[in-house]
Formats: structure tokens, C-alpha cells, sequence
């Protein structure tokens, strides 16, 4: 692999509105909130700008509204030094997700795509210089299935890491599932995908051979404040959690897979990529917002020299 790795992610592009509430409303119910700021998102940037915080030359495929909105997110893509060459402009509006957190760190989202949802497989093959110059693939379901499934695809033709996480969990060709390398849902994710119940770390494990079954060479799920679980067809391992003050949980599992990508392409094997992706996941829960509080390369290898992790 390359000094710096090279990360291609191909997804959603969002703006989030977060709003701090003392608890999530009841249905029906008006509450006071605490706070309100605008910040960006999407699962696909979130990853991206992860990955480029910890040092890896980063391509992002995606789709952007003619807005005030787009305007922004491309700025900020440019300010993160990722790599502008494949975000395009749609005529929908952009993607936007409001999104509420209580003071238990808990939270909702309710996403919008508008202009994610005209990434297209032709824009893949567009972006077939980066997808198949790249070390690894990140893909997910906030953009249309059948264009994830084209850059997939398109990274096998050339043998590049394939990592998807499938979230949101929504029906998606089998074949993804079959040119994937490593599938990372979260245990809503994985419920849904396998009709098998995640609440304790055995029943994790069972859904992590179930997914086994369908294709993917590797399948981790993230666990939230239960760590994650990593099965590969010869053992199931759950991975405890780094334990940290929560603030706002936003983002921490794109802050974990974005790492993970990173981790993997430097050489990393895949159980110490995710012990050092569970930390960086962790870190970033102790501060509000999305990419906001992805930490840097340095910041993030002196809280893993903290824990004794490197």
C-alpha cells in the first residue's frame, strides 16, 4: 500500500440540522430545544472526511443541489482537501437531514436525499480513474442501490477493497452483497437485513454468519456503547468498547468505518483496524456534530497511545 492511502467513498451528501433537546418529543408533543446548528453530513461525506482527517488522499462521487446548501458542502469538501473532481451539481435540491439529540446522547434522523438520489451508475463509470486508482471502495444505501452495486463493480474489475456499509438497511441487489469484501452494518442494520434479533452479543454473532452466507468475505457490526462484533467464516470475535463521556453519538459510526478504511489500506489486519476504529469512533462521540467532531490524525493517534492501543 501507498504511504497514504487512497480512499474513494461513493455516497450521500447532506447538510444536518441538529437540534439538542432535553428528550426526544412524544409523537404529537412541542418541546423547547437547547441548542441549533447547521453542520454537514451524509454517510458517505461523513466517511470521506474522516478518512481525510487521518492523512489518506480521499475521492468523493456524489451529488450536490444548485443551492446555497451545495455551494457549501463543496467548499467544505475543498477546505478538507478531498478531492472535488467527481462532486457534480443536480437539479434537485440538496440532501439535508434534521436531526435531534437528548441529553442521554441519544438520538433520531430523518433523511432527505434530493440530490443524491441522481448519482447514477453512468456517474460511476465517470469515476471509474478513482474508484480503480484507489486502495479501498466505501460504499452505502443513501444513494440509489444499482449505483453503488456499478462502482462495486467497477473496484473487483481491478481488485480494490470493497467495504459497504448498508445503511440505511433498504433491499438492495444480492449481488452487492457478493462483491463486497467487508460489510459493516449497525445492529438495526443487521435485524434488518437478516430478520434475526441483535440484542445480545451472541445473537450478533449469528447474524454476522447469516450475513457471512450472502457474500461478503468479512462482516463487522458496530454495537454502539457495546463495541463491535468482527466475524470472517473461521471465528466470531466481539470487540469491546472504548469507553468514553458521551455527548452526542452523531456520526460515530461513519467517524468508525471512515477509520476503518484508513486503517485497512495503511496494512492494518482487520481485528487491530477495528480496535483502532472503535477508539476513533469513540472519540468522536465526545463532542456535538458529525464531522465536526472527527478528530485529526494526530489527535486521534494520541488518544489510541492513551489507551495503550499503540
Amino acid at each position: 500500500m501507498s504511504a497514504r492511502p487512497r480512499i474513494c467513498v461513493i455516497g450521500a451528501s447532506n447538510i444536518d440540522l441538529v437540534s439538542m433537546v432535553p428528550r426526544l418529543p412524544r409523537l404529537g408533543e412541542t418541546i423547547v430545544g437547547r441548542s441549533f446548528h447547521i453542520g454537514f453530513g451524509g454517510k458517505g461525506a461523513n466517511q470521506a472526511v474522516m478518512a481525510a482527517r487521518l492523512g489518506a488522499r480521499v475521492a468523493m462521487v456524489t451529488k450536490v443541489g444548485r443551492d446555497v446548501f451545495g455551494e457549501r458542502m463543496r467548499r467544505n469538501y475543498g477546505e478538507q482537501g478531498i478531492d472535488l473532481a467527481y462532486v457534480q451539481d443536480d437539479a434537485r435540491f440538496s440532501g439535508v437531514a434534521p436531526i435531534f439529540v437528548d441529553d442521554a446522547a441519544q438520538n433520531f434522523i430523518v433523511i432527505i436525499p434530493g440530490a443524491n438520489l441522481g448519482l447514477s451508475p453512468s456517474d460511476a463509470r465517470s469515476a471509474a480513474p478513482a474508484i480503480q486508482g484507489a486502495d479501498a471502495l466505501v460504499g452505502q444505501l443513501e444513494v440509489p442501490a444499482e449505483t453503488t452495486l456499478e462502482a462495486f463493480r467497477l473496484a473487483k474489475a481491478k481488485h480494490v477493497q470493497t467495504i459497504l456499509n448498508p445503511a440505511p438497511a433498504a433491499a438492495h441487489p444480492d449481488e452487492l452483497l457478493r462483491l463486497t469484501d467487508l460489510c459493516v452494518p449497525n445492529e438495526t442494520e443487521a435485524e434488518t437485513l437478516t430478520g434475526q434479533p441483535v440484542a445480545t452479543i451472541g445473537e450478533a454473532g449469528a447474524a454476522a454468519r447469516a450475513l457471512l452466507a450472502r457474500g461478503p468475505s468479512a462482516v463487522l457490526i458496530t454495537l454502539g456503547d457495546r463495541g463491535s462484533l468482527l466475524a470472517d467464516g473461521r471465528t466470531v470475535e466481539h470487540l469491546p468498547p472504548v469507553r468514553v463521556e458521551a455527548v452526542d453519538p452523531t456520526g460515530a459510526g461513519d467517524a468508525f468505518i471512515g477509520s476503518l478504511a484508513v486503517f485497512l489500506a495503511e496494512g492494518l489486519a482487520l481485528r487491530e483496524a477495528a480496535r483502532r476504529a472503535n477508539a476513533v469512533a469513540a472519540l468522536s462521540v465526545t463532542r456535538v456534530g458529525s464531522q465536526a467532531s472527527f478528530p485529526s490524525r494526530a489527535a486521534a493517534d494520541a488518544f489510541l497511545a492513551e489507551r495503550g492501543m499503540i
